[in-house]
């Protein structure tokens, strides 16, 4: 078994890894780190959760080391590039810690904070600079920053930011920064505009790609509604506040709706009838957002409703639900959005509310994906509760304010599941997640047959 110690990083970086309990390289790390450590260009397929982070920053920051180069004023040595805030403020923090003990700044710039604090931070220089590709260029058009100092390049997510609309932004930076650097892209998949950027920056990239022998999909139970799309929001209410029993055990619970208006409608909904929500998209402020996430980390409040921005942005333990409220109309969304469960080699479920118009969006992910569902019927008094005969959802006062919230780092999410059950359905994950950097499990997420999903 591969040790970091083979890798060839330096004492200062192996120091910052034991300190963090990490002895073992996933996969994608054994293989992008001693050509990254050589200087050599390189294009990485791997999904989200896989540890590809630590797989360029880790050698970065001992080649940043080596060089010994000075803080530039009013730029970076090594500039990463993300398309969501979030993740931009995950592989930040992630460079200070591995970084701890190399004496490198790090600094981190996205939308929806101020400019002007962001200019002062910058003024003196960094050494790695994290930045969605909006915010760089807008300093940059204030002549507040300059990439003219970049000797490393990273490109991460580079298909999600593609799906963003950032290519004519990649394309802009990929031009200002200088020809000899040394540039690094990450994608889960490869589509032709990819290639091209690759083709045009980079000089004989090595590519590495990770096959996992266990998708993270086969530790999903995928599970379907067929419901009105009039009536989801009943249906959903029904399940949250425990009056209708489905599989697994409510720990945090990830809900996608298609627009910013659907997740804010749904939070507000929810909270009508006693059930706190928070939801996260392009239209809330940074701290808004910050502070969604953190009180779904910390299970303050376990409900949390997303658009697909969220979807790769989001990297938390202990998501033991993902609810696709409305179906994504793009197949492969459908993996980025259920791979936020099962990660760190637990279980998950997925359920989906499938309406009559989205049955073509079905189609296409089963048809794509190889995604198989179990067909969950809808609750014996729902029809009463949609007419308002009966107890209705507002008379009837929900069991639970929440979903019960178990103590995070529990051990499996302990799930209670139908008799009736798909057994060629589990899949036994390949080794374990631990003590591996970067949050996932070695090759957790790849596109396979039964859907899998991505981070």
């Amino acid at each position: 078994m591969t040790q970091f110690t083979d890798l060839g990083l330096s004492q200062p970086v192996l120091q910052a890894l034991d300190l963090k309990g990490y002895k073992e390289p996933t996969p994608i790390q054994a293989q992008a780190i001693p050509p990254v450590l050589e200087g050599r260009d390189l294009m990485g397929i791997a999904q989200t959760g896989t540890g590809k982070t630590a797989a360029f920053m880790l050698p970065s920051i001992d080649r940043l080391r080596d060089a010994d180069n000075q803080t530039p004023f009013k730029s970076c040595r090594m500039l990463v590039l993300a398309p969501t805030r979030e993740l931009a403020g995950q592989i930040a923090d992630s460079a200070k810690d591995y970084g701890a003990l190399a004496g490198l700044k790090v600094h981190s710039i996205v939308g929806g904070t101020s400019v002007n604090k962001d200019r002062n931070k910058l003024h003196r220089g960094t050494d790695i600079l994290v930045a969605t590709p909006g915010r760089l260029l807008d300093l940059i058009d204030q002549k507040a920053f300059t990439l003219d100092k970049v000797e490393i390049l990273v490109l991460d997510e580079a298909d999600q930011m593609l799906d963003l609309g950032f290519i004519h932004a990649l394309r802009r930076i990929s031009e200002l920064v200088p020809e000899n650097r040394q540039t690094l892209f990450f994608s889960a998949t490869m589509p032709k505009q990819i290639q091209e950027l690759v083709g045009k920056y980079c000089r004989n990239p090595v590519k590495v790609s990770v096959t996992p022998e266990s998708s993270t999909a086969e530790r999903i139970d995928q599970y379907l509604f067929m419901v009105q799309q009039d009536e989801k929001q009943t249906l959903l209410e029904m399940i949250l506040s425990e009056r209708h029993e489905v599989p697994g055990k409510f720990e945090r619970v990830l809900i996608f709706a298609r627009t910013k208006h659907g997740c804010d409608r749904i939070v507000k909904k929810l909270g009508q009838v006693g059930i706190p929500a928070n939801a996260i998209h392009g239209n809330k402020s940074q701290p808004q957002r910050e502070r969604a996430l953190d009180e779904f980390k910390r299970a303050k409040t376990p409900i949390l409703v997303a658009t697909d921005v969220a979807a790769r942005g989001i990297d938390i333990p202990g998501v033991s639900h993902v609810l696709n409220y409305e179906l994504p109309n793009v197949p492969e969304q459908y993996v980025h959005r259920i791979g936020r469960t099962a990660r760190a080699g637990r279980d998950g479920v997925a359920i989906a509310f499938c309406a009559e118009d989205e049955r073509d969006y079905l189609k296409d992910i089963r048809k794509k994906t190889d995604a198989e569902f179990e067909r969950l019927a809808l609750p014996d008094n729902f029809r009463a509760v949609v007419e308002g005969v009966g107890p209705t959802k507002r008379e009837q006062k929900p069991k639970l304010a929440r979903p019960k919230v178990r103590p995070a780092g529990g051990s499996s999410a302990g799930r209670d599941k139908p008799k009736q059950k798909h057994p060629a359905r589990k899949g036994k994950p390949a080794g374990g997640g631990q003590g591996r950097p970067g949050g996932g499990r070695p090759g957790g997420n790849r596109n396979r047959s039964r859907s899998r999903a991505a981070r």
